[in-house]
């Protein structure tokens, strides 16, 4: 029961801020929406701040799906990586990532919003760039360093495409962009042993 209670919850928190926006958004009516008491949702989340919280994890969680599954399609790694990135990009496109993965996260989780991307996605870029750097596919540099740069290059990408009053120009001009700086990393002398 308490299972379905948290779903119910973060399913109707989703709807609710993707249409309306997290300040748009009644506790009463996502309560209503998922058919349970205002206490259901404090016990499980604390309050509006944890709900989002959740749902932001679930749209992190599919994402990241997305992000892979595009990486998994190249035999190349690389060219998975590479192609995981522009991915990323295009993803400032969805609507319900606009408004509540890049914008109501940032705004309303703050520091938190920060110490989940640094617990996911900068240590799986840094992961990745370090694999990439040992097999002698892209440059040496610090993996770490490198990560956070790559990471806030994307998210203020993704940020600027989201704003836009032409947002295919913008992603387009993006795209460019991030392959040009992704092209500045591919090692092309000869692999060292």
């Amino acid at each position: 029961m308490r299972a379905q209670t948290m779903t119910q919850l973060v399913a109707a928190a989703r709807r609710a801020f993707a249409a309306q926006g997290y300040a748009g958004s009644a506790m009463d009516a996502i309560c209503a929406d998922a058919g349970v008491t205002r206490g259901a949702l404090y016990h499980h989340f604390g309050g509006k701040e944890g709900l989002l919280e959740a749902v932001v994890l679930q749209i992190d969680a599919e994402i990241a799906a997305r992000l892979d599954a595009e990486e998994k399609r190249h035999a190349d790694p690389w060219d998975g990586f590479r192609a995981s990135c522009l991915l990323w990009l295009q993803q400032a496109r969805d609507p319900e990532i606009q408004r509540v993965y890049l914008r109501d996260a940032s705004s309303v989780l703050g520091q938190r919003m920060r110490e989940m991307d640094q617990q996911k996605w900068i240590i799986e870029l840094r992961d990745v760039l370090a694999t990439l750097m040992q097999a002698g596919r892209i440059r040496q540099a610090d993996p770490d360093a490198m990560a956070q740069l790559i990471n806030g290059a994307l998210v203020d990408a993704a940020l600027w495409i989201a704003a836009s009053s032409d947002q295919a120009a913008t992603l387009e001009r993006a795209m460019t962009a991030a392959n040009v700086l992704l092209d500045g990393l591919e090692h092309h002398g000869p692999i060292s042993s």
